[in-house]
Parts: structure tokens; C-alpha cells; sequence
């Protein structure tokens, strides 16, 4: 079944937006050709597939936590320009 017009006019209308005439012809026909893949999948034969939500396994990467000394803080505020205190002094907010 196409998409024609008045339907691609009803959903820009619901998502309140203005579409040209050309617009609508060519978002008439995008919409249909992506209707058109999904009646394609529909047609594959899917008996006995077990659904999934995930194509591959979800494994957790985790390493263990492990203290490494940071650099000294006077090597981090080297180049910073405003500090105070010894901390990096940003902007002010409000």
C-alpha cells in the first residue's frame, strides 16, 4: 500500500511541521520505500528462530580497581592560569 500525500501531510501536521508539495512527494515515496524493506523482512521465514534482543553475547569487561599514584599537582596546575588554593579556578556560573 503507498504512502500518499494527505497521509505524510497528516503526521507533519501532528509533528507540527510545513512541508512544501515537493517535500511531501519526496517524503511520500522515502516512506514507502522503507515500508517496502519491511515487507521484505516480513517475507523471511522465522520459524523455530528463538527471539533476540542482542545479535552477540553481552559480556562485562571489568578489571580489578587499582591504585596508581596521579601526577603532583603542581605538575597539573602548571599551565593552568587561574588556581586558588591550589585548585583550578573556573568561571563563574551565576
Amino acid at each position: 500500500m503507498p504512502v500518499d500525500k494527505k497521509t505524510i501531510r497528516k503526521v507533519a501536521g501532528l509533528a507540527r511541521l510545513e512541508l512544501t508539495e515537493k517535500e511531501l512527494a519526496r517524503f511520500s515515496r522515502d516512506v514507502d520505500e522503507i515500508l517496502s524493506a519491511f515487507r521484505t523482512l516480513q517475507r523471511i521465514p522465522t520459524d523455530g528462530v528463538k527471539p533476540t534482543f542482542q545479535p552477540t553475547d553481552i559480556k562485562n569487561i571489568l578489571r580489578d580497581d587499582i591504585v596508581k599514584p596521579g601526577i603532583p599537582r603542581e605538575r597539573a596546575l602548571r599551565n593552568i592560569r587561574n588556581t586558588e588554593d591550589g585548585y583550578i579556578r573556573g568561571p563563574r556560573v551565576i
